[in-house]
């Protein structure tokens, strides 16, 4: 996903991509959702839980990377600034979820945390730009507040069901977004299509929805570590 996310916000604002993308899945899950024959209407507690999953996860976070990309923050610092999740995710996991972190957690949660300021370095402000340096942290804070909020209420709906209200939201929020902070515009090139493509079929339906199940069936610590895979391959690609 960080891959291809230059492209897109080399052939779009990155709010307008975001929002063209979430409209399309949104289209998607509810289509799953009627064929699979699950049920679309949900109680009001589920569709709220729904819909703020959906802004942290999507519209907060994503809008946060693609933002912080778009003023170009290199995408290997950003997938390694928004990775730090897990180091946040331990802390608040015990309090509020009531989850035991183990030692080895910690000793990799810290390696973690200090490869990430060898980094970082003295560079914020000069190659690291203050404002996406900003746009990465609220994508950190959203999508570690999104984890810990999915992993607390949990999902007592159809996953495509809840997909598709989470996706509808972070549609909803980031066109809103685009309009008041963007002049927006879309380039239907072909290098937006096909990294559009990529992150509509195989993000969007695959990689978040094996998030969301792993959050569901799993421990919110255990889930976030993964991230740390994140930046080596980004760098690598």
């Amino acid at each position: 996903a960080f891959i291809t996310t230059k492209p897109l916000i080399d052939n779009s604002d990155p709010f307008s991509a975001l929002a063209f993308r979430f409209f399309i899945v949104t289209i998607g899950f509810f289509l799953f959702s009627l064929y699979s024959k699950h049920k679309i209407f949900v109680s009001k507690k589920n569709f709220i839980e729904s819909f703020f999953s959906g802004v942290l996860f999507h519209g907060l976070y994503l809008g946060g990377v693609f933002y912080a990309i778009d003023k170009n923050l290199s995408v290997g610092v950003t997938a390694i600034i928004v990775s730090l999740q897990p180091i946040l995710t331990a802390i608040f996991a015990g309090p509020l979820l009531s989850e035991v972190v183990t030692w080895k957690q910690w000793v990799g949660i810290i390696l973690g945390f200090f490869g990430t300021l060898l980094v970082i370095g003295f560079d914020v402000g000069e190659s690291i730009p203050i404002i996406a340096l900003i746009a990465s942290i609220i994508g950190l804070a959203a999508i570690t507040s999104g984890t810990l909020l999915q992993r607390k209420i949990g999902i007592d709906i159809p996953l495509a069901t809840s997909n598709f209200y989470q996706a509808f939201s972070a549609f909803v929020f980031l066109i809103i977004v685009t309009y008041l902070f963007e002049s927006p515009f879309i380039n239907f090139s072909r290098d937006f299509i096909l990294s559009m493509s990529w992150q509509i079929i195989f993000v969007s339906f695959g990689a978040f929805t094996i998030l969301q199940y792993l959050i569901n069936t799993g421990t919110a610590s255990r889930t976030a570590t993964l991230f740390f895979l994140v930046p080596p391959v980004s760098v690598v690609m």
